[in-house]
């Protein structure tokens, strides 16, 4: 699994038991699933799963962890492609030149493999699954020999020690079971989805940071368009202009109303955390119109990037760390849920603090 801020590693004991004491959860869809950790969570325990995200890069994650279906795929064609593809020859193009040379993302030796595999998957013209398989095992392999601290909105002034590391392919751990993939809004998601769907999880961007930027080298090597670039990070140019309502502060509010408006399951799960827009009351306040609410608070380590602080080009350390671990909360949302059916709610969601009902 790639490394990702906001990754959900470990809220996903707390969901799968949510899940679990809700009893009768058949169908969910993950909104905004990022690298489909939660999806997979899901998908583990017997559930019909829809995976969204505005990335092509979770659109690929998600054919290969959700839509596949371990049960269809013979493994040993998959370790066909990996095989041949692991011979390619390394080569020096515009991705190197890019993120190894004007950047320094990753070692030219890896880069030029990176590009070499890449290359070489869009030749074989693989169709799904094992196409999303391919890209998805060399995002993973990729991902494990990068020089940053977890985020592509910056590089390491030193190259970290796994950099040096020679790129390797994977097989992905395809999982047995059936779901769906989407490319769409969540909001505009949210009002397609059937009523069968029992279970959201609603996990938005919660800041001015999008994620499509704070991921560009994946996009760029999933859709492998060369796009126009710019600044030291040499970010795509559309990471300017594609943006999410909820990466601003005054449109954020409005959209999740909105979306909260369009959702017809049983339950829903939001995750959020004291870093977004919206606060704790606020985000209360807005779900306590659609059911029953009830909210967890875990305690965490912030990403390792903003433990290690800022630093100017001549790698002195400037300002502060405000703080050094985030507080985020699980709301759980049920509608027509009757007071009798949440008693001994403590023991619904267990977590570090204890489960409470939100103002």
């Amino acid at each position: 699994m790639i490394k990702y801020l906001g990754s959900k590693r470990e809220l996903i004991p707390h969901i799968s038991e949510i899940v679990r004491t809700l009893g009768g959860v058949r169908a969910a869809c993950d909104l905004f699933a990022g690298t489909t950790r939660v999806g997979q969570a899901l998908k583990k325990m017997n559930l019909h799963v829809i995976s969204n995200d505005t990335a092509s890069y979770s659109e690929v994650l998600g054919r290969c962890y959700i839509e596949a279906d371990a049960g269809k795929i013979r493994p040993r064609n998959v370790e066909a492609v990996l095989r041949d593809l692991a011979k390619s020859r390394p080569r020096e193009g515009w991705f190197t030149k890019t993120y190894c040379r004007d950047a320094r993302y990753f070692q030219p030796k890896n880069g030029k493999r990176i590009e070499a595999v890449r290359n070489r998957i869009e030749k074989m013209e693989l169709g799904e699954p094992l196409r999303s398989i391919a890209l998805t095992s060399l995002m993973e392999a990729a991902d494990r020999v990068d020089s940053t601290t977890g985020l592509q909105m910056a590089y390491l002034k030193s190259w970290a020690p796994r950099s040096l590391n020679p790129l390797e392919l994977r097989a992905p751990e395809v999982l047995s079971g059936k779901g769906e993939v989407y490319r769409k809004d969540a909001n505009e998601l949210a009002r397609e989805l059937d009523k069968k769907v029992d279970l959201v999880y609603i996990d938005p961007p919660y800041n001015q940071h999008s994620y499509f930027s704070n991921y560009h080298i994946w996009e760029t090597l999933v859709r492998w368009d060369k796009p126009e670039i710019y600044g030291k990070a040499r970010k795509r140019v559309d990471c300017r202009t594609q943006r999410s309502d909820y990466n601003s502060k005054k449109k954020a509010r409005a959209a999740f109303q909105n979306l909260l408006a369009s959702l017809r399951a049983k339950h829903v799960l939001v995750s959020f955390n004291n870093e977004g827009f919206i606060s704790f009351e606020e985000m209360a306040s807005m779900l306590k119109d659609c059911g029953r609410v009830e909210a967890m608070e875990i305690d965490y380590k912030r990403y390792v990037g903003a433990r290690i602080g800022i630093y100017n080009p001549s790698g002195e350390k400037v300002g502060k760390i405000s703080h050094l671990r985030n507080k985020e909360y699980l709301f759980l949302v049920s509608r027509n849920r009757r007071p009798t059916e949440t008693a001994g709610r403590d023991n619904i969601l267990p977590g570090e603090l204890p489960f409470r009902e939100s103002p």
